[in-house]
């Protein structure tokens, strides 16, 4: 076992970086003064992975879009009962998530930290799948797509994606289609599980109030090591453009919803969730709450205060997003990209930048005082060959040269998307 203290010289802060004996990383960080603790139990198995292989293969296979999401939910099942009844037992509460490019399973707890970790790691490394408990979840994820299909909410920004990706994976919803789960079966579930929930494609972030031994000592008892594999998914080919720039689906909606999209360049999952942060700056500098064109947009009745942005990176994707509800969306497409156009020929001011990179650098370090955010950034990081502390300097660090280029170089309006839900 190996184990490191990572430390932070400018916020004075600090986690424990763990090598298990069975192969699992762990990163640490207890909290005192805390009453509560958040673990995160995760593999870098998302949605996206739909062909892969291993050093062990020959050749690439394919597998059925939603198959992530599908072992997400089968995992929970065991032949003794499911893991919501285990963690009842101990006051905890635990949920789990599918995103694109990872699925995490996780519990916050006040009491019985042991116990519910326990549980934790013995569920998540204990399948148990048979075809008539396959078939019957088939029945309930095809409902759950259906009752998606009909969200506006979810359409929205499903339709995005598939107006900005041409052959990316990241355009297909997570949960897969109704006839994409329908070719799931047990074997198929097994190998997708032997392959990426191999100890050494995972990591457990703990934060809050534990002990580190504590996690070590259940680790010990839990875990058993597992031949270290080497997993390569093969990833489409994108174009830099987008697939369309506009799309519109009529649902029963109050008022329009709209989302907005600029596609970025990928340049591979660590250097996109670097530059993720970046365009974080670059959204609030354009049109965060202090800025003109947001409260040129809400005195016009185009934006309320439900408007949202957001960046979204993986391992072949980076986009800016813009979304809320407004009765001309169209126009205020057209204003966001008039901004960002503006901002690439003319940079940004230089007082704006060092207001909004303060805004910024305050934001993250807000989120080390609460333990689902540090085990989130601790997730998302370690996924992304980086760590929180590393993310915090480089906001520091950044210049106005550094984000005027990245704006010139990088978000150009012809990349860009709307979707649109109107009512029928």
């Amino acid at each position: 076992m190996q184990m490191n203290d990572i430390v932070s010289e400018r916020l004075g802060e600090k986690y424990i970086s763990v090598t298990h004996g069975s192969g699992l990383k762990m990163k640490l960080y207890p909290m005192q003064g805390f009453t509560s603790a958040y673990a995160l139990f995760s593999t870098e198995y998302g949605s996206t992975d739909v062909c892969f292989k291993t050093n062990n293969d020959s050749e690439f296979i394919e597998i059925p879009e939603g198959t992530a999401h599908f072992l997400e939910h089968k995992l929970f099942e065991s032949e003794d009962g499911d893991a919501f009844s285990r963690y009842a037992e101990t006051g905890a509460s635990a949920n789990a998530y599918t995103s694109f490019d990872r699925t995490a399973y996780l519990f916050s707890c006040t009491d019985n930290f042991e116990e519910s970790l326990e549980i934790l790691l013995d569920f998540v490394t204990k399948p148990y799948f048979t075809e008539q408990t396959v078939q019957k979840e088939q029945g309930i994820i095809g409902q759950e797509i259906k009752m998606y299909d009909d969200s506006p909410d979810w359409r929205v920004m499903l339709n995005l994606l598939s107006a900005m990706y041409k052959n990316s994976s990241v355009k297909v919803d997570i949960a897969g289609t109704a006839e994409s789960i329908a070719k799931i079966n047990a074997d198929m579930l097994y190998r997708c599980y032997r392959t990426f929930y191999n100890l050494s494609n995972m990591v457990l972030t703990v934060a809050g109030n534990f002990e580190p031994e504590t996690v070590l000592k259940v680790a010990d008892r839990v875990l058993k090591k597992n031949e270290n594999i080497v997993i390569e998914s093969k990833i489409p080919d994108e174009p830099d453009e987008v697939n369309q720039n506009y799309i519109c689906q009529n649902l029963p909606v109050s008022a329009p919803l709209f989302e907005i999209g600029f596609k970025g360049i990928s340049k591979g999952k660590s250097e996109n969730y670097k530059m993720s942060v970046i365009d974080e700056m670059v959204q609030e500098i354009i049109i965060g709450e202090s800025s003109e064109l947001y409260a040129k947009l809400y005195n016009e009745g185009l934006i309320d205060s439900e408007f949202d942005k957001e960046t979204f990176s993986g391992r072949d994707y980076i986009m800016m997003l813009f979304s809320g509800e407004s009765k001309e969306p169209e126009k205020v497409y057209d204003e966001i990209k008039n901004a960002v156009k503006n901002a690439a020929e003319n940079g940004v001011d230089k007082e704006r930048f060092e207001i909004c990179r303060k805004v910024m650098y305050g934001r993250y370090l807000r989120m080390l005082d609460k333990p689902d955010n540090i085990a989130n950034l601790l997730l998302s990081s370690y996924f992304a060959n980086s760590d929180p502390f590393e993310i915090i300097d480089l906001i520091a660090k950044t210049n106005i040269e550094e984000l005027n280029d990245r704006i010139k170089n990088v978000y150009d309006s012809g990349r860009s998307a709307l979707s649109v839900i109107k009512a029928k």
